[in-house]
């Protein structure tokens, strides 16, 4: 079964690419390279003439084609090859579930054209839901990978308090990433001419509404990360070392103020804001695993006669 856990855990890492990726259409406005046509674009399966905003548009769509697929495969191979019961059944549903999540919202966002310089509230909903969907999807595949490669069945009652302090800390990362999605959003549709223009306009009541939520998410994201921290340095200890996870949610918190730093201080480049988001779905996988490390059952393996 390695084929299929490396599988598994290479579902994910092309999960998380085409979350990028689909970071880069918003930021470069090419949202509405296909027009309001889905699946296709511009009515077309493949379009003739990739450029711009077109060529763009439809590599995402190419690539989250290719994200499905994959999921579509690890759960025929999952459900083939593990017993009724297994966790890693449950994780690769969801999976599924999750993913045409992603695609549903994908289309509704393009058919209603809430994309390119539409300011809307209606768009202002959709793109935080569309990145939540997101964390929910990497997450089950996360379990998924992690149930493939030996971890057993997750127990709250195996650490309650634990447990209550790790949902809190998943709840607080969901809602950096649903801040931090409107924050963009606002970033790519009112681009601040300079810092302190950017500064003057969250706390202006005459902008939009947009820029006046911006000031939510560093605010958040700050209160968040110290949270994350202390979690990751109490409970992340398996006798004199700290889990691998509870490590890489320490250094991961640590780079993620600091690219959000940066990011206002430069002004939001394209480059900084996907790495930012890489990060961030980087960290949101740390944590699950850590969660997942530290309330998880050891898995039995027979032994096998030869």
């Amino acid at each position: 079964m390695r084929a299929l856990c490396r599988f598994a855990w290479a579902t994910l890492v092309v999960n998380i690419g085409v979350i990028v990726f689909g970071a880069f259409v918003r930021a470069t406005g090419s949202g509405a390279g296909c027009g309001a046509s889905w699946p296709g674009c511009n009515g077309q399966l493949i379009p003739s003439d990739l450029e711009g905003a077109r060529a763009i548009e439809f590599t995402h769509r190419a690539t989250s084609g290719l994200a499905l697929i994959m999921v579509a495969i690890l759960v025929w191979r999952v459900w083939r090859s593990r017993p009724v019961g297994h966790p890693a059944r449950k994780g690769a549903a969801f999976s599924a579930v999750f993913i045409l999540g992603e695609a549903l919202i994908g289309a509704m966002i393009v058919l209603y054209e809430w994309v390119a310089d539409d300011a809307s509230a209606a768009r202002a909903a959709a793109v935080p839901l569309h990145l939540v969907n997101t964390l929910l999807l990497l997450g089950a595949l996360t379990l998924t990978a992690w149930w493939l490669s030996g971890g057993g069945a997750i127990r709250l009652d195996r650490n309650r308090t634990f447990a209550n302090w790790w949902i809190a800390g998943a709840a607080g990362l969901v809602l950096i990433a649903a801040t931090g999605a409107i924050t963009a959003l606002a970033d790519t549709l009112f681009p601040p001419e300079s810092f302190l223009e950017g500064l003057r306009e969250d706390f202006t009541a005459t902008e939009h509404f947009l820029t006046n939520l911006r000031v939510a998410h560093p605010i958040v994201a700050i209160t968040v990360s110290v949270y994350l921290f202390w979690l990751a340095r109490r409970f992340g200890r398996e006798g004199p070392v700290l889990r691998p996870a509870a490590l890489a949610i320490m250094i991961l918190v640590g780079g993620q103020l600091v690219a959000g730093a940066l990011n206002v201080a430069l002004l939001t480049p394209i480059w900084l804001q996907l790495l930012h988001l890489a990060l961030a779905d980087v960290l949101w996988v740390a944590l699950v695993l850590f969660g997942a490390q530290t309330l998880g059952e050891r898995e039995v393996v027979e032994p096998v006669s030869v």
